[in-house]
């Protein structure tokens, strides 16, 4: 068993080793930035590239990255070694300042949505001190912002560590009102990991799930999900392996793998890591997937990412659990044992419930995806609708502060089971509504709407920004007020009665929700291409810019690359399925169908009438027959597809999806008809039962 307080951090040039390897006045100086944001010193860096060089190479390393975050969504980095020649054929191991605090990788081929053309190919990487570098497969990687040339932001970090800061200073801003001296408030988030593991033999021989992610064919199994059996069951012991395994490996990088289990789906697991800053966040759940693709290897498994691998079972997300926090250790969203008299937490929900109202076209957007459509209003996933749930005791606050009227007072429950010997268990102030896309759970806000392969900056930044401009209005306007204790109450009474239609605690999978939605006037945003529409819209653009977080043109970017993303992805997937219906599914039909029609003919031949037999060849002729005609059609599609990226990406969402759609529906009918030695890949039996 592992020595886990030495084993955690291991990996990880963190502040104890920076206290232990840099001089004082360094150390301090880098605190500063990191605790504050202060501007880096660049006279330190000499200091900390030695120290942080000498570390990596007393554990192994032999090269260093700039580990940055392209629009892409994943990781990207460019290895150099730490050797320098030294004269006489030798070299000696060196790492400058220069090289800790930029690099140069080409920006060329990483997706720039029209900001700068092909041939433009210079871009820079920053060193962003505030978060750890480590040591991953012998290679000390730096965390760093990516830039252009010209100086676009290119990467998925700076718009974040620009939101962070905006949000701190508003939040500093309103906290000085209520007599605090704060220096910082830190956005915080945990986002809860969930993902399927397959067989790798299996997934060997699937072409879709290699291409594309997800399984583009599939009959559903006999047994599914609907049993419930699987959701926090016993944990398989080759499963387990692979747990404890991957705890080691994220320990060893200073993340705080807590919380693993079963999840509702056949082969769905789920790890949850402890709270820590949004940015550190963000890079320790990418490197964290990276880390889980490769131990499962080692261990004969595949771990699949995608929000909807398998139809008719649940999806995998990736709940982004947010909140506030300042430098001296207070929850901002901890409402206390009476939030009807804590007006500063009532302040503070006040600016998340109106900023998820005013820009819950932002809060779609920024979980858009080709494959969270497909997992978005089915099987618990919460509804492609934006709306707020803070359950009833909140929810009678609100009621109370809109009307006026006197509140009847916090009445804190214990649940008696029944039991002698077990104890009350005290109720939260509020139950889990796992249909709700944003629910206030305790102390803190759980955004479920992110899917399982999303990258949560962009999740991140939209939720820092709308709640930083929230809370900027209210600093506004409260700094002017003659009388605070007056203008305080007044404020959150109005904001809370113009976004009072944004709550909704009720069940987001009704079928009469969509209908009250509109009736609100809330936004049902069913498809990326429609989200991503709204990226600059005027209110949008305003928002952005005026708190230096996007440019202009930085907005229609990444609207331009969030299209263009969504349709690589269809048309792929498309050309996938016409690939796996010509050379595998279509043959394989006719092969089995020519089969028992060998049967029919041996059978008559002796005097027996094989009528069954007969039947059953007819009825594969005419659905393969029909599955032909589909193949025809969605290849006419294809072939049609606009090539300007909004166009072509509404092009797929409206004919392409449904032509795959309708190609789907008839191969999953014939797997059910075809034997399964006929039958030329693992079907969901196979890859979600396996022993």
């Amino acid at each position: 068993m592992s020595k886990v307080p030495e084993l955690f951090g291991s990996m990880v040039f963190n502040d104890s080793v920076m206290r232990e390897r840099l001089p004082k006045d360094v150390y301090r100086s880098l605190r500063r930035t990191i605790n504050e944001g202060c501007a880096l010193d660049p006279a330190v860096a000499n200091v900390v590239a030695a120290a942080m060089k000498d570390w990596a190479v007393s554990k192994g390393a032999t090269h260093f990255t700039h580990w940055f975050q392209p629009m892409t969504g994943v990781t990207a980095e460019k290895h150099d070694s730490f050797i320098s020649p030294c004269g006489g054929g030798s070299v000696i191991m060196d790492f400058s300042g220069k090289e800790l605090i930029k690099g140069e990788p080409d920006a060329s081929s990483f997706p720039s949505g029209g900001l700068r053309a092909t041939f433009e190919a210079r871009g820079y990487t920053a060193w962003d001190p505030t978060s750890y570098a480590f040591i991953k497969d012998d290679t000390l990687c730096i965390p760093t912002a990516f830039c252009s040339y010209r100086g676009e932001i290119l990467d998925k970090k700076t718009p974040l560590l620009r939101s962070m800061d905006v949000v701190s200073r508003e939040a500093v801003r309103v906290l000085k009102l209520f007599g605090k001296d704060v220096c910082r408030v830190t956005s915080t988030v945990g986002p809860e990991q969930e993902y399927f593991l397959i067989n790798k033999a299996d997934y060997a021989r699937r072409p879709d799930l290699i291409l594309t992610g997800r399984t583009l064919f599939g009959a559903p199994s006999p047994k599914g999900q609907e049993m419930e059996d699987h959701y926090f069951g016993s944990i398989r012991p080759r499963v387990k392996a692979f747990m404890a395994d991957l705890d080691d490996e994220l320990w060893k990088l200073g993340i705080c793998s807590k919380t693993e289990h079963n999840e509702v789906a056949p082969c769905q697991h789920e790890m949850a890591p402890l709270f820590t800053t949004a940015n550190l966040a963000t890079d320790q759940n990418q490197l964290a997937m990276e880390v889980m693709k490769k131990v499962a290897d080692r261990h004969g498994f595949v771990c699949l990412l995608h929000e909807k691998p398998f139809e008719g079972v649940n999806g995998s997300g990736k709940h982004n659990n947010w909140s506030l926090a300042t430098d001296a250790g207070e929850n901002l969203l901890e409402p206390g044992k009476t939030p009807m008299e804590n007006a500063q937490f009532l302040l503070f929900l006040t600016a998340v419930i109106k900023a998820v109202d005013e820009y819950q076209d932002l809060l779609r957007i920024s979980v858009a995806s080709a494959g969270n459509d497909h997992r978005l209003g089915a099987n618990e996933a919460p509804p492609a609708i934006v709306s707020m749930y803070i359950g009833d005791e909140l929810a009678d606050v609100v009621d109370t502060l809109i009307s006026g009227a006197a509140h009847g007072g916090e009445k804190r429950r214990a649940m008696d089971i029944g039991v002698t010997a077990l104890p009350p268990i005290p109720l939260d102030n509020s139950d889990r509504n796992r249909t709700s896309p944003f629910a206030f759970t305790g102390n803190k806000f759980e955004f479920r709407m992110p899917g399982s392969s999303f990258n949560i900056a962009c999740t991140n930044v939209m939720l820092n920004t709308a709640v930083a401009q929230a809370l900027k209005s209210f600093a506004d306007e409260l700094e002017g007020a003659a009388d605070f204790d007056a203008a305080l109450p007044t404020l959150i009474r109005r904001e809370l009665a113009a976004h009072r239609r944004i709550l909704f605690n009720g069940n987001g999978y009704g079928a009469d929700w969509p209908e009250e939605a509109e009736r609100r006037g809330l936004m049902n945003l069913r498809t990326t291409p429609e989200a991503v529409d709204h990226f600059d819209d005027e209110k949008n653009v305003a928002l952005f810019t005026s708190l230096g977080i996007y440019t202009p043109e930085e907005i229609r970017s990444r609207k331009e690359i969030c299209m263009e993303e969504y349709g690589k992805t269809i048309l792929i997937e498309a050309r996938a399925t016409l690939d796996i219906l010509r050379k595998q599914i279509t043959p394989a039909c006719m092969a089995y169908s020519r089969q028992v029609a060998d049967g029919v003919a041996v059978k008559r031949s002796i005097g027996i009438e094989a009528g069954v037999e007969a039947g059953l060849v007819r009825t594969i002729t005419e659905k393969t027959a029909l599955l032909i005609q589909s193949q025809d059609a969605l290849s006419a599609a294809v072939a049609a597809a606009p090539v300007e990226a909004a166009e072509c990406a509404h092009y797929c969402a409206e004919r392409i999806v449904p032509a795959m759609g309708a190609a789907r529906a008839l191969a999953d009918e014939l797997e059910l008809l075809v034997g399964q030695d006929c039958w030329p890949f693992p079907t969901y039996r196979d890859l979600l039962f396996y022993v």
